[in-house]
């Protein structure tokens, strides 16, 4: 049995922490910066791994060397060479593989051709093999690491690598300084690109309203992105912080792969795995948080008692539980909540959460592989929802809508779908949002709703003042 090493230290802000090695390539945050319901009691950073695998279309690479095939095959191909048992009563991730898996890893999974303009050319899967992992428990204020000794597999020269590496980290901690103030900066809201017009994605909410009343689909996610350049003197990680402070999420993330940088701030739990037992928090339905006490609690209420917004969630779970079906033991996957409400710093969600039981020789690649995808990302029937947004969005998704998150050489896994998100490579952000279109959907509104979900980014792009 192959254990991690473990050294508690001292408890500190994770985002100050995690500044120390924002520049660095390979360097993960998830950032639990809302502590929200079952969501949100650790963070982990992650840095400096061992090896790293990126794909784009149908080539791979892993340290620089180039071959052909499946990610998902390599991947676990891969995971299986470190076992590791994972240490009881502290945080989850222990060691393993994270990083980000694109929308665009489909083709891979289903026979869909994408249309779109791929203009921005990010990686469609890029994960990096940890050995070194920093571990915080909010809820207990104590901190961690772990240092499993991989890659090197005999014991002795393993757990004498485990040491040097933990004792090497330390001494990076102990370089943590306090964050600077972020420069102040101002972005003309006009210079934001949109790869639609307002009119344009009406006319494609139409088109998939007409798609909804020729029986081709019940729902399908539509989604505008938008562009910008980051402004001078802004780095990624000072747009990060000042998104995270307008809008604090359970499942924010900071992830940088070379050119390559996530800053999310998403709600939304794709896949948990915890021994078995495999747990996902779809989330349908929105409305914004209001200017004062009463009218924030009317939005509440109306979206607690949307007969559509209800009818967006409940399609969404029955998709989920099919997906989750194909890979989880008979009778097993129930739904522990419905269409419960959720208030964030922005917006009200309509939250479900689904749990099920995996098949004993099944792992979690074979749940990602069953379920992605996401279903409140595409649409019911799944295939033929992404089919269409193929057809009508006119710039490839990248990692948006697809998912963030680890695999630990434990087997066990955690994961948020990418929303809420920018995506950002040389100097260009985008970023984007949507909403479930349905037979009953109204254009005007569902243009409004991408806006409004879109808001918080925006508003950490252009704005202007001081944060400390």
């Amino acid at each position: 049995m192959v254990m991690p090493f473990v050294h508690e230290i001292s408890y500190q802000d994770p985002l100050t922490v995690f500044a120390n090695f924002a520049e660095e390539s390979g360097a993960i945050f998830f950032d639990s910066a809302q502590l929200h319901e079952q969501c949100g009691q650790y963070s982990f950073i992650a840095v400096d791994p061992f090896m790293t695998l990126s794909s784009k279309n149908d080539v791979i690479n892993m340290d620089g060397l180039q071959r052909e095939g499946n990610p998902f095959d390599l991947l676990l191909e891969n995971l299986k060479k470190f076992p590791l048992s994972r240490l009881a009563d502290l945080p989850p991730f222990q060691c393993g593989a994270a990083g980000f898996f694109s929308y665009d890893l489909y083709p891979h999974l289903e026979n869909i051709v994408s249309h779109q303009i791929d203009d921005m050319d990010f990686p469609d899967m890029a994960v990096g093999f940890y050995d070194l992992v920093i571990a915080f428990d909010h809820c207990l204020k104590k901190a961690w690491i772990f240092s499993s000794g991989y890659p090197i597999k005999e014991e002795t020269l393993r757990q004498q690598r485990a040491t040097e590496r933990l004792n090497w980290l330390q001494n990076k901690l102990s370089q943590v300084s306090i964050l600077p103030i972020i420069p102040e900066m101002k972005l003309d809201e006009s210079v934001i690109q949109t790869n639609f017009t307002a009119n344009e994605y009406q006319a494609g909410v139409r088109q998939v309203i007409d798609y909804i009343l020729s029986g081709d689909i019940f729902e399908a996610n539509l989604t505008q992105r938008f562009k910008a350049h980051l402004p001078e003197h802004l780095t990624p990680f000072d747009l990060y912080r000042k998104l995270r402070l307008l809008n604090p999420a359970p499942f924010a993330a900071f992830v940088k792969f070379d050119d390559t940088i996530l800053a999310s701030a998403s709600p939304e739990r794709f896949l948990k795995l915890t021994q078995g037992e495999v747990e996902t928090r779809p989330i349908k339905g929105t409305r914004p948080r209001g200017k004062t006490t009463a009218e924030d609690a009317f939005l509440a209420q109306e979206l607690l008692h949307s007969e559509k917004d209800h009818a967006e969630n409940v399609m969404i779970v029955d998709l989920l539980r099919n997906d989750l079906s194909r890979v989880c033991k008979d009778h097993s996957v129930n739904v522990l909540k419905l269409c419960g409400l959720e208030s964030y710093a922005t917006v009200h969600h309509l939250v479900s959460e689904i749990k099920g039981q995996l098949h004993d020789h099944l792992n979690a690649v074979d749940l990602l592989r069953a379920t992605f995808p996401g279903g409140s990302i595409t649409g019911a029937p799944k295939i033929r929802a992404m089919e269409i947004i193929a057809e009508l969005e006119p710039t490839r998704r990248g990692p948006y809508c697809g998912s963030i998150g680890y695999i630990g050489f434990n087997g066990d896994m955690d994961s948020s779908i990418v929303i809420r998100t920018y995506a950002i490579k040389d100097k260009d952000v985008t970023f984007q949002a949507g909403g479930a279109v349905v037979a009953d959907s109204d254009p005007v509104a569902e243009y409004n709703e991408s806006i409004i979900k879109a808001k918080a980014l925006r508003n950490a792009l252009i704005s202007h003042d001081f944060i400390h």
